[in-house]
C-alpha cells in the first residue's frame, strides 16, 4: 500500500481491528473515510509510518473498544480536521500566521494557520460529523457535536503547536520554543483526545 510504510500498515491493521471489534463495520467505514480522505489530500505522496498512524488512530481505537461511538467519532473528526487544515492550508496563497500572536511564520511551521486551511479543517470536521450521524446513531445533534469536537481539536492542535511543541532551528538539540520531547505525534494524540472528550461530554450532557 503506497500510503503506508510496512510499520504503518501494521499499525493501521491494529486500529482497524480494534474498530471492527468495538463498533463494527459502520465504525470501520468512518475510519476508512478519514484515512482515505487524508491520504488523498496529502501532497507529495508521503507514506505514514507506525507512529503517525498510532498518533492519529490510537484514541479512536481505544474509544471503539469501549463502545463509545461519540468519542470514537470525535477523535476521528479532530484528526480529520487537523489533516485537512494542514494539507489544504499548504495551498494557501498567503503565509500562515501564528495562532497565538498573529505573527507571520514560514509554511509548515507548527501553530501557523491560514484562512484557507481553517476553512478546510472545518469542512473536514463537518464531513466526519455527517458521516458519524449517517453511520451511527441517527441523531442529528450527533453530527453537530462531532463536527464541533473536530473543530475544537483542530484549534487545540494549533495552540499546542504554537506553545509547547518543540520547534527547532539549525541546532536540533535545543528547541527555540516548547519542549524537545513533544513532537507532532504527541500533539496529534492530544488533538484526538480533545475531540473524543468534547464529543463524549456533549453527548452525555444532551442525550
Amino acid at each position: 500500500m503506497t500510503w503506508l510504510t510496512r510499520g504503518g500498515a501494521a499499525a493501521a491493521l491494529a486500529v482497524g481491528a480494534a474498530t471492527l471489534w468495538g463498533v463494527g463495520w459502520r465504525g470501520f467505514g468512518l475510519l476508512l473515510a478519514f484515512f482515505v480522505s487524508g491520504s488523498l489530500l496529502t501532497r507529495g505522496g508521503g507514506r505514514r509510518n507506525a507512529r503517525q498512524v498510532a498518533a492519529n488512530g490510537s484514541v479512536a481505537a481505544a474509544a471503539a473498544l469501549l463502545g463509545a461511538w461519540p468519542a470514537f467519532a470525535g477523535a476521528l473528526a479532530a484528526a480529520a480536521a487537523d489533516t485537512w487544515a494542514t494539507e489544504i492550508g499548504a495551498r494557501s496563497p498567503t503565509l500562515p500566521r501564528l495562532i497565538t500572536t498573529g505573527a507571520p511564520v514560514p509554511r509548515g511551521a507548527s501553530g501557523g494557520i491560514t484562512p484557507l486551511g481553517t476553512a478546510g479543517g472545518v469542512l473536514g470536521a463537518a464531513v466526519m460529523g455527517v458521516l458519524a450521524w449517517v453511520l451511527g446513531p441517527h441523531e442529528l445533534r450527533l453530527a453537530g457535536m462531532v463536527a464541533f469536537a473536530g473543530v475544537v481539536g483542530m484549534f487545540v492542535d494549533s495552540l499546542l503547536g504554537a506553545t509547547v511543541q518543540g520547534s527547532f532551528e539549525d541546532e536540533p538539540v535545543h528547541p527555540t520554543r516548547g519542549y524537545a520531547w513533544l513532537g507532532n505525534d504527541g500533539v496529534n494524540v492530544a488533538t484526538t483526545l480533545a475531540g473524543a472528550g468534547i464529543a463524549a461530554a456533549g453527548w452525555r450532557l444532551c442525550c
